[in-house]
């Protein structure tokens, strides 16, 4: 049984419905508490699948409806907000009429439509004290391009658009193009901070559809190596929001604490962002009785030098002034937007994909950590608290004798007309991969999504009501990814 939320469903065997039906369908299984994971289409001939995946618990649900493009179907977002990315996305790619969407502008600009970025219509608020701010897409620092538009009365911020699109690579299209089994190299690039929550979901995907059962020695490796990624980039954000408010301390000591936690994945796979850790039917990773030390002797000098500078960030004063209170998402809005990771728990929705524990979660249990105030101090405060909740976990695996190798199955051919779907919790929030196979075996779709699709909107309504000095410190706490949202 695999470890990440995964399952496999014949393409036969997946609920087809009338538009209507569907739709009314959806709308129920939310009344119902079913959380939508994804949704996404792709070309049948002069049609397009429209296919729908809830949570219910330790269960994936698949649904799916078939529309003529120009005909299409009515809108969702206005009763399930969580839904608007997704129908922006079914617009841009495959131009189905999304009849009474309320905001159906474009996620990415596909293709040549990409020529169109400098006519995007931004909302506007009209009034003579009302101005416009305007940042990026170029910026000061070394990051990636992404162009934010602030409508501001004096300081204050009336409403913030984000305008993406400048990374899109045709991600999904590329990875149909050679062997599925052997794709792992790309999909390492879908975001590069996310290396491994990316390639196990792709690879936990495969194996489902190949129908091989992964050792659990490669599941434990991977988890190791999902919780490193998690340490490490937590940290990175602490270190980044400490540089933002001018906490030099933190600035300098999370730094450098995630260099002990990148050089430590270097050690077991061969590389700091974790490339190569994870392959289809196996792992690349090591382990020996020398290699357990070092990562022990690691865990603890993190934890320890960890908890000295936590201590000095949450009792300082500064700190607390300017993170306390600042963008602040309530549990409502967290929840009815489909927030998901960390921009979800800071606000007190208790959702984790690693929960309810099932494969190695079973005998390793992983803490859920929530906050409830949905501001910076929030987010802040649920990294330091999933850094001390990883760095437990890890001390506890690693201290097994455990003897890791790099090693992988060979693959056999895909199953034909099948659906799989993986689902792995990501330090940011949940990747997930949704791979489908022809009469023959080879892939038809390929969806891959970062859990920055789903929290940009939330950094934009954070925003609103605070000063736009404020915005630096909200964009680093909810650390998105701009090429995650782009694909």
């Amino acid at each position: 049984m695999t470890s990440v939320l995964a399952h496999t469903i014949p393409v036969a065997e997946i609920e087809t419905l009338e538009v209507g039906h569907w739709r009314a369908q959806l709308l129920e299984r939310a009344r119902a508490g079913l959380r939508p994971i994804t949704m996404y289409g792709r070309r049948d001939g002069e049609r397009v699948l429209v296919t729908v995946v809830h949570q219910d618990g330790p269960r994936l649900l698949a649904s799916r409806t078939s529309v003529e493009p120009a005909h299409g179907y009515h809108e969702l977002t206005s009763d399930l907000p969580a839904l608007h990315c997704f129908e922006r996305e079914l617009h841009e790619q495959l131009g189905v009429r999304v009849a009474g969407h309320p905001w159906l502008k474009p996620v990415r600009f596909e293709g040549q439509d990409q020529a169109a970025m400098a006519a995007y219509p931004f909302y506007r608020v009209d009034g003579k004290e009302v101005h416009e701010v305007a940042v990026g897409p170029i910026h000061a620092g070394v990051i990636e391009p992404g162009s934010f538009r602030f409508m501001c009365f004096g300081e204050h911020v009336l409403h913030l658009e984000v305008h993406l699109g400048y990374q899109h690579r045709g991600v999904e299209q590329r990875l149909l193009e050679r062997d599925p089994r052997a794709l792992a190299p790309w999909v390492e690039t879908i975001a590069g901070d996310t290396t491994i929550a990316h390639c196990w979901a792709y690879a936990a995907a495969i194996e489902q559809l190949a129908g091989h059962d992964l050792a659990p020695e490669h599941e434990l490796a991977r988890a190791v190596a999902l919780e490193l990624e998690r340490v490490a980039m937590h940290l990175s954000g602490l270190a980044g929001m400490s540089a933002d408010i001018g906490f030099l301390p933190g600035a300098s000591t999370y730094g450098r604490l995630r260099t002990t936690a990148i050089n430590t994945s270097m050690r077991l796979c061969g590389s700091r962002f974790g490339r190569g850790a994870i392959r289809p039917g196996g792992s690349g990773i090591s382990l020996d009785d020398e290699l357990r030390e070092l990562v022990r002797a690691n865990v603890h000098l993190l934890r320890r030098d960890g908890a000295i500078i936590d201590d000095c960030f949450e009792s300082s004063r500064t700190v607390r002034h300017r993170l306390v209170g600042v963008g602040a998402v309530s549990n409502d809005t967290a929840t009815r937007l489909g927030l998901v990771g960390m921009a979800a728990r800071s606000a007190g929705v208790a959702i984790d994909t690693r929960l309810p524990a099932h494969g190695l979660y079973e005998h390793h249990p992983m803490k859920l950590c929530t906050e409830t105030t949905g501001d910076c101090w929030a987010r802040a405060r649920l990294r330091i608290a999933e850094i001390d909740a990883s760095l437990d976990w890890l001390e506890r695996v690693v201290s097994e004798p455990h003897t890791w190798r790099p090693a992988r199955s060979r693959l056999p051919g895909l199953h034909s007309s099948q659906l799989a779907i993986a689902v792995v919790e990501g330090w940011r929030g949940e990747v997930v991969h949704c791979l489908e196979t022809g009469p023959d075996g080879a892939l038809v779709h390929y969806k891959a999504q970062d859990a920055s699709l789903r929290n940009w909107m939330g950094l934009a309504l954070a925003v609103r009501g605070n000063a736009i000095s404020d915005f630096p410190i909200c964009n680093k706490s909810f650390d998105l990814s701009y090429c995650g949202n782009d694909l």
